[in-house]
């Protein structure tokens, strides 16, 4: 009796090891490719359309192609920028989403704001779609191409630091600053 219980505890230990096994070499394997990825990382890839384009940008920014107006215009940020532009403008006319894109772009060329693209549409309270969440809602095509004319240099915004729909807006600093454009639902003001 002793040797079947000694002999079922050795078929249990071969059992769990056997099944272990796999589920080591595929944790194992799946994070070598992680950290070869992270490494690879080093060089990101811009959008010069809306589909992915083939210009590589250094991790310090440098890129074979200039992109006119930001140098932080890696995949990421073309990606958060469409997506406010969705949740800002989704319902406004093309002008207005490539005016709403370069809105953030001026911010972030002014020192009166964070100076990268990630940096302002995540300043506290700045866009309302990232506060609501609406920013989150799927990505149409017209928005990413929207993002990309804007960083392209298209600023249909005259250089507005802001921008407010008037019909849904009540603070009284927002309407202090000096009205640049009106497009679609939104007004544009330095």
């Amino acid at each position: 009796m002793r040797k079947w219980h000694e002999m079922l505890r050795n078929k249990k230990v071969i059992c769990l090891t056997v099944g272990l096994l796999p589920l080591l070499m595929v944790l194992l394997i799946g994070t070598a490719v992680t950290a070869k990825k992270i490494t690879a990382s080093k060089k990101q890839q811009i959008v010069s359309s809306t589909e992915e384009a083939q210009i590589t940008v250094a991790a310090g920014g440098e890129s074979d192609v200039q992109v006119s107006r930001s140098t932080d215009a890696d995949r990421y940020s073309v990606y958060i920028l469409a997506q406010v532009i969705e949740g800002e403008a989704a319902d406004e006319p093309y002008e207005g989403k490539v005016a709403v894109g370069a809105v953030i772009l001026n911010r972030s060329e002014s020192s009166q704001f964070p100076n990268s693209i990630p940096g302002v549409i995540n300043q506290m309270g700045a866009f309302e779609s990232v506060s609501n969440g609406q920013y989150q809602r799927p990505l149409s095509e017209e928005s990413m191409q929207a993002a990309v004319d804007a960083l392209n240099g298209q600023d249909p915004s005259d250089g507005a630091l802001y921008f407010w729909n008037p019909a849904k807006s009540t603070s009284t600093w927002v309407w202090s600053r000096p009205v640049v454009r009106t497009i679609g639902n939104h007004v544009f003001a330095r």
